[in-house]
């Protein structure tokens, strides 16, 4: 018998307001805020580095405003593609290829999310690169993945409320047991993955927001790009171990989970910018 005085029990309403949103017909999720705001905010501070660039400054809201829709769309077909691909089945992509755009659904893939947005600022880059050739593409990477982990600690709370992404059950005292859980299991104490994220998303936000002000090192091309993608998918790979497998393609006991095996290009990728940054001191 699970005794919830011993536990935090959280069963929020998935919407933020009680009614329909004028014109959409549908309410405003908490998850669909947490996403907005992790861009907004993420807008702001790439705004901000843009406008400490000598040579960007007069240009920087209009850089800021097309990166960011770039991103915007990159991230969402990513992400939908992406938990299609490797967390359904892929057949009703086949069926209904506008589901990728029916994002109300649900179903975002944050590996596929990842690779949707280098592969937009990677079409962008070769286009800014033209008018200000600082923006190559690891120059312009090196600024946005500083806003990121901003970006991805706001995501991950508004998993928490959509009580998705769960983790393994646990009898540890902040132990989380979630009322209506999104893949209808039980509700059992669980490890709260998503808060995990969210704090360590917000710690390297912070660590490369304070790096680039103060280490100078750190804005050699391709440096930050590096470390950022090292650290968040090496932690991706070691916080799996503590999450229930979401991937209809693998079994929960397989040797490693989706995400362990998404995470490692990325890591290999920040390897690659490691070694190519050190090449050119």
């Amino acid at each position: 018998m699970i005794n919830p005085i011993a536990y935090f029990f959280w069963d929020p309403q998935r919407a933020m307001l009680p009614f329909n949103l004028p014109l959409l017909g549908r309410p405003l999720l908490w998850y669909g805020f947490f996403f907005s705001l992790g861009f907004f905010l993420g807008y702001f501070i790439f705004l901000y580095l843009l406008k400490k660039i000598p040579s960007l400054k007069t240009h920087a809201k209009i850089i800021a405003e097309k990166v960011t829709f770039y991103l915007i769309v990159g991230v969402l077909v990513g992400a939908r593609l992406g938990d299609l691909l490797f967390y359904q089945r892929g057949l009703d992509l086949i069926k209904d290829p506008f589901i990728v755009v029916k994002i109300w659904e649900g179903g975002l893939a944050s590996h596929g999310g990842a690779l949707g947005a280098l592969i937009a600022v990677w079409i962008l880059a070769r286009r800014l690169s033209l008018q200000y050739p600082i923006l190559k593409f690891t120059s312009l990477l090196d600024l946005l993945v500083i806003p990121t982990g901003l970006v991805a600690a706001c995501i991950r709370v508004g998993n928490f409320f959509n009580q998705e992404i769960l983790g393994k059950p646990t009898d540890l005292f902040f132990g989380v047991i979630f009322g209506h859980p999104a893949d209808g299991s039980r509700p059992i104490p669980r490890h709260p993955v998503q808060l995990y994220e969210a704090i360590f998303y917000l710690a390297l936000f912070a660590l490369t927001f304070t790096l680039w002000k103060k280490v100078a090192s750190m804005r050699t091309r391709g440096r930050m790009s590096a470390l950022f993608l090292i650290l968040i998918f090496t932690f991706r790979f070691l916080i799996e171990f503590l999450k229930e497998e979401q991937s209809a393609w693998l079994e929960s006991t397989a040797f490693l989970t989706m995400g362990q095996w998404l995470s490692l290009p990325f890591i290999f990728l920040g390897l690659y910018f490691f070694f190519c940054t050190k090449k050119r001191e």
